[in-house]
């Protein structure tokens, strides 16, 4: 339970608060690190005054874009009447008794989903947002993990997944309440509609209730209780402070910018805190527009008609667009052209130039002519195709974070001159990065400090102090090096090493890096298996996942699975001969269905079956 203030020990402490934070951002206007490149920032104490501020300055401007009917173009929504929703639904979930408890939040990328964050982290509780794509058994185990009094469902498939729960009786779960329904369904059985909610938090604040618009916020306050991923048996709730992820939102905003009148294409899931933060709530700190994809098979058209002008997805999506816009290249010219172009484009990648605009025109029209910055994150992605879409002419970069910091600990600055995209980024302003347990190249295990790093896991002691030490610093468990220049470079993960017969580490992901970098390769995981005495090899696998287009044009349409894996096992021996042999590919899988992975697209390491064909 949150402590009630009196009145004046309320100004007091938001005083407090906001010297603090602007003494941190006075700091970093007087930075002399060149790569913080947008130093001028607005001072905001916790993330319902950022709301605020953002509604005040702002009113007019849409915070969402949301398309409502197929047939109908996307409807904005101004940040006056999202505070206006915000400020009802959170007066209505006063009224339900939920003051400082947790509620869920589940469902697709909405308006719906924004303005319920907001609503519960504004003076009502804690948010807790839940994965949409864990089965009813998994979301059952995180209601009891993260006692939650009610949840938010944006969508009738979770309202009856959640009835579901509540009516096991096992969870303290009183209230499920769908934005998908115009009408309460049960209120005795708490079963309500989102929509009622907000029409009668309206009317109460025309009466004159202020009891949310007054709610006092204090910023060290526990906002968000995010689940890791993984098995839900294991899965930890990380708990996330408002200056946690209000320091995050703003930070990372001085290596890109967002501004009034940029328009933001999520396409992430909301629940990610990746997304959350770095799309969400900068753009409620900037005055920036969310345009929200309907899903990855709208993307295409999505963004020809919202011509977005920042761009935020995992490697998987944007190595999709990367792919289809060198089959569209080489489709329209010669074999010769296209060599010359591949030329263009390494040569420019180079002296970190950009392509000219009669070439790229065409190529810039598939994200919406509009597009300026493209991010990168959520897992390690080639520098190389980051590089070649900055020829195009876009600010593409790659950033390093986990939810334990809210998420962002690094990213690349959006110049060219400073970007180091074969990096996970530079250090972020006020975080410290110290690497622990060097070996003699300095590569040991990554671990950071700062502003964001999360309060602890929710009621773990044993594995908050595992990772998060006496002196403030997180433990990521990610083996990596900071260069002289503060750039954080990550060779892989202490949990997944592979020990050579030599008794080496072998990283998989650096493995992993230079096959994906075959066009061929689709998808790939390294692994060790069993060493065999008798033979010369090291006991690293590989499984893979080839791209049939890149294959057809390399064999013929009609080529065969033998020789497919012949000209894999020809590409992995050249990658072996630049190789010491401890680390070298010993076998290589070729797979034709997808890997089972996590909610977050990751391949699933210790799953037996993403070892096989």
């Amino acid at each position: 339970m949150s402590r009630k203030y009196t009145d004046s020990e309320y100004r007091n402490i938001k005083n407090r608060e906001r010297e603090v934070i602007g003494q941190m951002l006075e700091d970093l206007k007087k930075s002399k690190d060149k790569r913080y490149l947008f130093k001028e920032k607005h001072v905001v104490t916790d993330l319902k005054d950022m709301l605020n501020y953002s509604a005040d300055h702002h009113p007019e401007l849409p915070l969402f874009m949301q398309k409502y009917d197929p047939n109908m173009p996307f409807r904005e929504i101004s940040f006056r009447q999202v505070r206006e929703d915000v400020n009802a639904i959170g007066t209505s979930l006063l009224d339900l008794g939920l003051e400082d408890r947790h509620i869920g939040l589940i469902g697709r990328n909405s308006s719906e989903w924004g303005e319920s964050y907001l609503a519960i982290v504004g003076g009502v509780g804690v948010v807790v947002p839940l994965d949409r794509e864990l089965n009813e058994s998994e979301l059952h185990q995180l209601t009891i993990k993260g006692e939650l009094e009610a949840v938010i469902t944006i969508n009738n498939k979770y309202y009856k997944l959640f009835k579901n729960i509540m009516a096991a009786g096992d969870t303290q779960l009183r209230y499920v309440i769908n934005a998908d329904m115009d009408k309460d369904e049960d209120t005795e059985a708490g079963l309500l509609s989102w929509k009622r909610l907000r029409e009668e938090g309206r009317h109460k604040i025309w009466a004159g209730d202020r009891r949310y618009i007054d709610a006092q916020v204090v910023n060290t306050d526990l906002a968000a209780i995010i689940f890791t991923s993984g098995t839900t048996g294991v899965s930890k709730g990380v708990m996330l402070s408002h200056r946690n992820l209000l320091l995050d939102a703003v930070l990372v905003q001085s290596m890109f910018e967002t501004r009034p009148k940029d328009i933001c294409f999520s396409v992430l899931p909301m629940h990610h805190c990746y997304e959350c933060t770095a799309t969400f709530l900068t753009c409620v700190y900037s005055g920036s527009t969310i345009a929200f994809s309907r899903g990855l098979k709208y993307i295409r058209k999505d963004i020809l008609e919202v011509q977005p002008t920042i761009m935020l997805a995992v490697p998987a999506i944007i190595e999709n667009f990367y792919s289809k816009i060198r089959k569209s290249v080489a489709d329209k010219l010669t074999d010769k052209q296209m060599r010359a172009f591949e030329i263009m484009d390494r040569e420019a990648r180079r002296f970190k130039v950009r392509l000219p605009k009669s070439v790229t025109k065409d190529i810039s029209a598939v994200f919406g002519g509009r597009l300026h910055t493209l991010i990168s994150g959520g897992a390690p992605i080639d520098g190389a195709i980051l590089d070649s879409f900055c020829n195009i002419g876009f600010n593409a970069i790659q950033g390093y974070g986990l939810s334990e910091c809210s998420p962002i600990v690094a990213l690349n600055p959006a110049k060219r001159k400073y970007m180091k995209n074969s990096s996970a980024g530079h250090l972020m302003p006020f975080t410290e990065c110290k690497i622990l347990d060097a070996d003699s190249n300095g590569i040991g295990e990554i671990c950071f400090r700062g502003p964001q790093v999360m309060m602890g896991y929710y009621k773990d002691p044993e594995n908050t102090a595992a990772v998060l030490d006496e002196e403030g610093w997180f433990h990521t468990g990610d083996v990596g090096y900071l260069d002289r220049d503060n750039y954080v470079f990550i060779t892989g993960r202490k949990k997944n090493v592979i020990i050579a017969s030599n008794g080496k580490n072998v990283f998989p992901e650096e493995l992993e890096g230079y096959l994906l970098a075959l066009p061929i390769v689709d998808e790939c995981m390294v692994w060790g298996g069993e060493l065999d005495p008798n033979s010369q090899w090291n006991g690293i696998h590989a499984t893979v996942r080839l791209n049939k287009e890149e294959l057809e044009r390399k064999l013929g349409a009609d080529f065969t699975p033998e020789q497919a894996e012949t000209l894999i096992e020809a590409e992995v021996d050249r990658i072996n001969d630049d190789m010491p042999r401890f680390k070298r590919i010993a076998h290589v899988i070729v797979r034709e269905r997808e890997f089972d992975k996590t909610t977050s697209m990751k391949i699933r390491r210790f799953v037996e079956d993403n070892k096989r064909a």
